[in-house]
């Protein structure tokens, strides 16, 4: 089974299943052709993490990269800036995806590179038709960009994703024969070329051009890290995150505060309003300590300790209450959950960060580059400030999930600041709720904003939203769904191996399975 926002990237994975590779081979399969078939949420320049769940054992791969070795705070202001760019090549980290891919196909794929990257190759040079929430997430990010992108760096953005002068319409189709060129180039080489040959080259000459800091020797010394997940126990399953840089920290605290309280249904006032209220106590500590873990001064199981979790939970009353504020940031994230008959799992996602990322686009490589630097800070004291070789914090994160030592299987939402508030949501659905993947997915959401505002979709019954607003909730309804969260799930019965999976009904979803 393979579970992701596009029906075409899903497929590709299936066939990788069908001809003989695994859960890997069809992970990197679909991924590959995400950054085809959505653009305007990751490419073949964002970073990736993943959770392999490979015989009988929980993996965990961190394939961000860290800022360039020539960038500093210093640096920046020099250029004149007093915060961190969100555009353009100053917030380039080294992108560690293609590195993300490599290195699942040579731990654990069945498959070459060459031919489980086929089918992203072959959408690459042959087109595809637009899908409608991609459709429309491409033409108005592409018009609000045109009149705010007008230097020569982003000049090739425009070339490869508005063709002719235009974002391509719904149902048009779109192709671009330059990614697949590098993506064969990538598949070739097991990513060499990205990193140490011809695009390597490529992407350094543009970024000297333009005034940016990535130097050859940030991509021929990148690395991707094998690193041990972290988990709580909850309600008899142990929910996995990834460690630091990412933020599935905040997830798992905020989950433990929660474990301390009994529910008596998905949609009561009391159980959306403990949710908001440790969601808001986990962002509290995440923001104070979650950064590169080289610069991290509290260690994870000191924010998962008992004694923490318990002052956190003490905290809670009836009433909501304010924290630090919290800067909503639109996210460029595809998540996609995969599993096969022989019992690994994969869940992996991989980002450009703010839907094209930092718009630009290396010429004739179809390679589109994330702004992820943008997460840094230009004052020396904070906890992310802007350093060389750093890497920032991420709001990318995979979720997993097992249930005495047995795997029940992947799970992710995608979608910036929303992704730990949508696997709390999600998880307590299917866990305290017992609502299967897909009615787990298409709950009513919230999203913690800032202080006491909370925004809640348009299916958000109102009886709730009053509900909350009299407990001093600040509840503001929206007109679309599009900042909630893009999810999937795929669960396993661990007596029959039977695979039961959910895919978003906010995007274009969709579960390949046979």
């Amino acid at each position: 089974m393979v579970a992701t926002s596009q029906p075409l990237a899903a497929e590709a994975g299936l066939n990788v299943l069908r001809r003989g590779g695994n859960a890997i081979d069809a992970a990197i399969a679909t991924a590959a052709c995400l950054t085809v078939v959505e653009p305007t949420s990751n490419g073949i320049g964002s970073d990736a993490f993943a959770l392999v769940w490979h015989q009988g054992h929980l993996h965990g791969l961190n394939a961000s990269g860290g800022a360039p070795a020539a960038i500093s705070i210093e640096a920046l202001r020099r250029q004149g800036h007093s915060e961190m760019p969100k555009f353009g090549l100053a917030p380039v980290t080294v992108p560690g995806a293609v590195a993300g891919w490599a290195a699942l196909s040579v731990r654990f794929g069945r498959l070459p590179l060459t031919e489980v990257l086929a089918g992203a190759i072959e959408l690459a040079e042959g087109g595809f038709p637009l899908s409608p929430t991609l459709g429309h997430s491409w033409k108005r990010a592409l018009l609000a960009d045109r009149a705010q992108f007008t230097g020569r760096e982003f000049a090739p953005y425009f070339a490869l994703f508005a063709p002719g002068g235009h974002p391509p319409e719904i149902g048009e189709m779109w192709h671009s024969p330059h990614h697949a060129a590098t993506l064969s180039a990538i598949a070739a080489t097991r990513g060499e070329a990205f990193y140490r040959g011809d695009l390597a080259e490529r992407m350094v000459a543009f970024s000297r051009e333009h005034g940016g800091f990535l130097e050859r020797e940030d991509l021929e010394n990148y690395r991707v890290e094998w690193v041990e997940p972290l988990s709580v126990h909850y309600r008899g399953h142990d929910v996995w995150q990834l460690p630091p840089n990412g933020q599935g920290l905040i997830t798992l605290l905020a989950l433990k505060i929660l474990s301390g309280y009994h529910f008596s249904g998905p949609q009561s006032p009391e159980t959306y309003h403990k949710q908001i209220e440790a969601i808001k106590l986990a962002f509290s500590a995440g923001f104070a300590h979650i950064t590169d873990p080289a610069y991290m001064k509290l260690r994870a199981d000191d924010l998962l300790g008992d004694d923490f979790v318990a002052q956190c939970r003490a905290r809670i009353s009836a009433r909501a209450h304010e924290i630090a504020p919290l800067a909503p940031v639109g996210g460029g994230t595809v998540y996609l959950a995969t599993a096969d008959g022989e019992g690994n799992m994969v869940s992996l996602i991989q980002s450009n960060y703010m839907g094209f990322g930092s718009r630009i686009v290396i010429p004739e490589t179809g390679i589109a580059l994330q702004n992820r630097g943008n997460s840094f800070s230009l004052d020396p004291a904070h906890i992310n400030a802007l350093a060389p070789g750093k890497r920032p914090f991420h709001t990318i994160i995979p979720g997993f999930l097992t249930r005495e030592g047995q795997a029940i299987g992947p799970f992710g939402v995608m979608g910036g600041f929303m992704q730990p508030q949508g696997h709390v949501q999600v998880l307590m659905n299917s866990i305290d709720f017992n609502l299967n993947p897909q009615a787990a997915l298409d709950a009513p959401r919230w999203q913690w904003i800032n202080g006491t505002t909370v925004h809640v979709e348009p299916s958000f019954p109102n009886h709730l939203a009053l509900a909350l607003q009299r407990q001093g909730h600040q509840v503001m309804r929206t007109l679309d769904s599009g900042s909630f969260g893009r999810g999937q799930i795929i669960w396993q019965n661990p007596a029959t191996g039977v695979l039961c999976g959910g895919t978003e009904s906010r995007t274009d979803g969709h579960i390949a399975c046979y």
